[in-house]
């Protein structure tokens, strides 16, 4: 078993061992998504829900909600598994396949690159620009809603929010059996 199906399992395991509400207590706000109830959310820590065609993934880290596409902009790596950490003041989630790191604010890609015109050289990290699309989180009495980031265009992490790519998950599952 891989370390990714390892994840999957265990996460999977506490998602259903914690019964997230269906529905929401309150009136959703305009153009978001219920996720569940804040108190579950916190306790399970990350939580991912398919909700309007998208697969999303809420976190809690430090007393903040946060939301972003569950797969990594990349090569697709689950998100639920990887570690958050702050680089450069920024705080990040590093994806467990090859370790990419993705602002949890911005969706930005980091890339640390060595400064030779400081003597002596030092390392500083650099944006390769918005790869993953992050939402925004909606708190209303105790729900969790999302709002979908309206930013215009592909962000990277889009191409696997397809239903052709959910069906080329499906087909590799199949033939795991």
């Amino acid at each position: 078993m891989s370390a990714e199906d390892k994840v999957e399992v265990t996460m999977t395991s506490l998602l259903s061992s914690l019964s997230l509400a269906t529905s929401p207590s309150t009136s959703p706000p305009p153009s978001s998504y219920f996720i569940g109830r804040k108190e579950e959310i916190l306790q399970a820590r990350r939580v991912e829900k398919f909700v309007n065609g998208r697969d999303v993934l809420v976190l809690h880290h430090e007393g903040v909600l946060h939301a972003m596409d569950k797969r990594c902009y990349h090569k697709g790596g689950l998100l639920q598994g990887g570690d958050i950490e702050e680089f450069d003041g920024r705080l990040c989630i590093v994806c467990p396949w090859h370790k990419f790191k993705i602002t949890l604010a911005e969706g930005e890609g980091l890339y640390q690159v060595l400064d030779r015109a400081q003597k002596p050289p030092k390392h500083k990290w650099l944006s390769k620009g918005v790869k993953q699309r992050v939402h925004t989180v909606i708190e209303v009495d105790e729900d969790v809603f999302v709002r979908f980031n309206s930013m215009p265009g592909s962000i990277d992490s889009d191409q696997y929010q397809t239903n052709e790519y959910r069906a080329t998950l499906e087909t590799g599952e199949k033939t795991k059996k």
